[in-house]
């Protein structure tokens, strides 16, 4: 399965994700795409929207202490859903449907997800840290929600503005 990581301004990242009824191998062939993809773009976590696939599917991989993300320490998850969230952290995030960019970002510190795995069996996981932001991240965007999204008005405009400037100085350099 090819997958191409779909950029904002694109439509599509602004979809709300449907729920996954079916776990079969057409599910689990989109998730092996997906890992191939977030490795090969540096990225740490990927929702399918992302890869154009309206579903609430993603899967996340947080560099260990060498930096490396063997595929042991993957999670996939389907369906998630936070049940309890605490605290408050600001990290500055980035993502691989908003090329170069990065922003100041608040999140709970602490969060509770129930999802399903791959195979349709339910779990729950307790995170704090970078993998608590990174959900976040990720399930917002099940819900067409962009980190950019959370930005005051007033960063929101710098930001556009830049990412007009950054788009044509491509453009230019295209030519």
């Amino acid at each position: 399965m090819k997958l191409t990581i779909v950029e904002y301004p694109d439509k599509r990242l602004k979809e709300r994700s449907k729920a996954v009824e079916k776990f079969d191998s057409e599910l689990h062939r989109l998730l092996d795409a997906m890992y191939d993809m977030m490795i090969k773009s540096n990225g740490i976590g990927l929702a399918a929207v992302q890869v154009g696939h309206a579903k609430q599917v993603l899967i996340l991989n947080i560099p260990d202490d060498n930096d490396g993300q063997p595929i042991d320490n993957l999670i996939e998850m389907i369906n998630p859903t936070i049940i309890q969230a605490s605290g408050e952290t600001t990290y500055q995030e980035g993502c691989l449907s908003v090329p170069s960019f990065y922003e100041d970002v608040n999140r709970y510190e602490k969060i509770a997800v129930t999802y399903q795995d791959r195979n349709s069996i339910a779990k729950t996981i307790e995170a704090d840290g970078l993998l608590s932001i990174a959900i976040q991240h990720e399930i917002d965007h099940l819900k067409g929600i962009l980190f950019i999204d959370k930005l005051s008005y007033s960063r929101r405009k710098k930001f556009e503005k830049e990412y007009k400037r950054v788009q044509k100085e491509k453009k230019i350099s295209k030519e």
